[in-house]
């Protein structure tokens, strides 16, 4: 028998979760689809297990640097196995939070592989879910007002290069390593990349980043990818830009190797294991999107504003539609698209307001436009930089290198983009992305009286700085 509901949703990572108890809320009978864990890939496979690991690094650096701040750390001894440990602890407990929370909004959750199926005898229109379970049980049949796809993504490949789990990994396989490789090569300099780079590091891998672009970190501003790469190579990480890898040496045998052409230099690289992180591709294949009239753009969803599909009762959100692929994105993607289908006033998303962040060692965060963006876009810039190392508590902490450079225009004195690299940048972006959604001026944010001593000062400190008149550097 066919359950009919308001909204069913594809997917249960942090986008579709959230959209479900949004559509709780808001009085919508509401199912979920997930074919394997609730949570998705964020809590499973990216976010939540990569800072954990991320936490364990950051942990093993300052207890080894323990002699600096006075404490006897020559006994301090990695334990992997203890590490992964914590990972899954906290994972699972994520896990059980969000059981409970789709318990607690009465929203019904099938565990099964969804499709979208077209016209039938429940409904004139494309939208039914035919439900294969997970279980082996008979086939669910949901009839549904509005669907919402957030089917999410997965690694992206890399043609030439075969990942194989073992030698060749992903970010996947990656985070599930019962032992730490002795040498890592990694094929990609963007954020996961650089994540991974760092961490690797800290634990003690010799790791060589391979970057097809001319600098790592292509999508962050200059002066921050700039300053990534040489903490990266102060710590020992070997970046290669403009590498062009000839995918024919490609060599796996109890270890990887690969010939690769840089800058009129050619040399082979050699690692116990490569890590593939090359971006991340739409999951959307074998849902039935071909049972609709729904538009693809390389495997992505296209979408309007309010994120309906060229089925308007057909909505998408998060990883699979493109865009910005973060969580917090997907999750208020989630809970617009829900409001829009139960009729309320929706404001478009900006994107350019949205905070993006780096868990590297240094972190890195930013918002808004980079200077050469804000300078391609015809802005007239004012820019300045505040260093870390001109703040008390980053000197209490031990970590001054890094900086924060503010952007803005030098005719209406708007600001257009803050860019971040230090200690404990990501906890501080979200004060710069309120003032862009509130269309601040590094004026107002200088009138903003940071507490002393603490890192957020050069938040202030920069503001001024842009109108030349900071008072400590």
């Amino acid at each position: 028998m066919a359950q009919e509901y308001d909204v069913v949703i594809l997917g249960g990572g942090t986008g579709g979760y959230v959209a479900a108890i949004r559509a709780a809320q808001l009085g919508l009978k509401t199912a979920m689809v997930e074919q394997a864990k609730l949570g998705g890939t964020c809590l499973h496979k990216g976010c939540i297990p990569s800072k954990a690991l991320l936490r364990s690094a950051e942990v093993y650096r300052t207890a080894k640097q323990g002699a600096s701040f006075g404490v006897d750390a020559t006994s301090v001894t990695l334990q992997f196995p203890k590490v992964q440990e914590r990972k899954n602890n906290i994972v699972k407990t994520l896990h059980a939070g969000i059981e409970g929370l789709m318990k607690k909004g009465k929203i019904d959750v099938y565990n099964g592989l969804g499709r979208i199926l077209g016209p039938s005898i429940f409904s004139p229109m494309p939208g039914t879910i035919s439900v294969e379970m997970a279980d082996g049980s008979e086939n669910e049949m949901l009839v549904p007002k509005n669907v919402i796809i957030a089917t999410g993504s997965k690694p992206a490949s890399l043609e030439g290069i075969p990942v194989d789990g073992q030698f060749i990994l992903n970010s996947d396989h990656a985070l599930e390593l019962e032992n730490l490789p002795a040498s890592m090569l990694i094929i990609g300099g963007g954020v996961i990349g650089i994540e991974w780079a760092s961490m690797l590091c800290d634990f003690g891998v010799d790791v060589t980043v391979l970057e097809y672009g001319e600098r790592i970190l292509p999508t962050e501003d200059a002066d921050i990818a700039n300053e990534m790469t040489k903490a990266l190579t102060k710590r020992g990480v070997k970046i290669i830009v403009n590498s062009r890898m000839q995918t024919d040496s490609l060599i796996v045998n109890d270890g990887v190797s690969i010939t690769v052409s840089s800058n009129e230099d050619t040399k082979t690289y050699q690692a116990e294991k490569m890590l593939v992180s090359v971006g991340r591709t739409a999951n959307s294949e074998g849902i039935g999107i071909e049972n609709t009239e729904i538009v693809l753009e390389r495997n992505f969803i296209q979408v309007n504003d309010h994120f309906q599909t060229k089925e308007s009762h057909i909505y998408a959100i998060g990883d699979v539609i493109g865009g910005m692929q973060l969580a917090h994105v997907a999750s208020h993607e989630g809970i617009l698209a829900v409001e829009h289908i139960a009729g309320e006033k929706t404001t478009p998303i900006n994107y350019a307001n949205v905070a993006r962040c780096i868990y590297s060692y240094p972190e890195a965060s930013s918002v808004g436009l980079t200077e050469g963006q804000a300078k391609e876009q015809g802005y007239d810039v004012k820019v300045a930089k505040f260093p870390f190392k001109a703040i008390g508590k980053a000197l209490v902490y031990g970590d001054t290198d890094g900086f924060v450079k503010m952007i803005a225009d030098s005719k209406t004195n708007d600001l257009l983009g803050v860019h971040m690299i230090g200690p404990h940048v990501t906890d501080m972006i979200s004060e710069s992305a309120l003032a862009l959604l509130l269309d601040a001026s590094p004026w107002e944010i200088s009138q903003t009286i940071h507490p002393h001593p603490s890192l957020s000062e050069i938040i202030g400190e920069a503001a001024l700085a842009v109108e030349g008149k900071a008072i400590h550097f």
